[in-house]
């Protein structure tokens, strides 16, 4: 039997050269949102509601009693209370909760993949990592990766993802994709030591040197920390 497909897509501007139709998209944006939406999930939220927008969180928000969430730049956007980062959301605090959530590149990624037609979205990043490979091999379908980038700019630690996510499934996927085998070679080559390579990344040095968000960072490259498969049904991100 042909072994489905897997592609990765380096930037959200390359997103229309693939067919989504019949594929699972894995959305990858490491640092930080799918990260974070992982850590909301894990700890118990009742869904999260991806925007691409600030107004549009604030207007739903208020509309269904939820927290509205999300950032620009790194920065709490304006006129938000809750920001991107996984370790806002303790237990504690989301558990039970809705969150509207709009970042500067992930979840615009998202309505790119929803208006391009795919088929199936799940969100990946390295702490939901054994989750998507999972999932992804129990599918049976094509599968594209797609790294969110910055502002359609390519960046590494979503394609060390990608690579990371390679790696582990290869074996059942058709893979003839110089994307992907350039995403495997960057995971094995620094998978070792993730974080001692994260600060050679320009995105590390607009979060930490910044904002002084290391924590964040080193949450964001730990496998498994938040393993849950995050699925996007119906407008909203659920635990799957």
């Amino acid at each position: 039997m042909q072994k489905p497909s897997l592609h990765t897509c380096l930037s959200p501007a390359l997103l229309h050269l693939y067919d989504l139709k019949n594929a699972v998209v894995v959305i990858i944006d490491v640092f930080r949102a799918t990260s974070t939406i992982a850590a909301v999930l894990k700890n118990g939220a009742k869904c999260i509601i991806p925007v691409d927008e600030v107004f549009k969180a604030i207007e739903i928000s208020k509309k269904i009693d939820a927290l509205a969430a999300g950032e620009r730049d790194g920065q709490i956007a304006e006129g938000l209370q809750h920001g991107n980062s996984p370790l806002e959301y303790s237990k504690e605090f989301i558990e039970g909760k809705t969150l509207v959530l709009t970042t500067t590149n992930g979840t615009k990624l998202l309505q790119m993949a929803l208006d391009n037609n795919a088929d199936t979205i799940i969100c990946g990043s390295f702490p939901n990592l054994s989750s998507v490979c999972k999932y992804l091999m129990a599918q049976n379908k094509n599968v594209v990766l797609g790294c969110a980038g910055w502002k359609d700019r390519y960046n590494i630690e979503d394609t060390l993802f990608a690579g990371a996510v390679i790696s582990t499934v290869k074996e059942h996927f058709t893979i003839h994709c110089d994307s992907s085998f350039t995403a495997e070679l960057l995971y094995e080559n620094n998978k070792h030591d993730l974080a001692g390579f994260a600060p050679n990344l320009t995105h590390y040095h607009r979060l930490v040197d910044r904002f002084g968000l290391i924590e964040d960072i080193n949450f964001c490259l730990t496998p498994d920390v938040a393993d849950v498969l995050v699925v996007y049904k119906e407008g909203k991100l659920i635990a799957g």
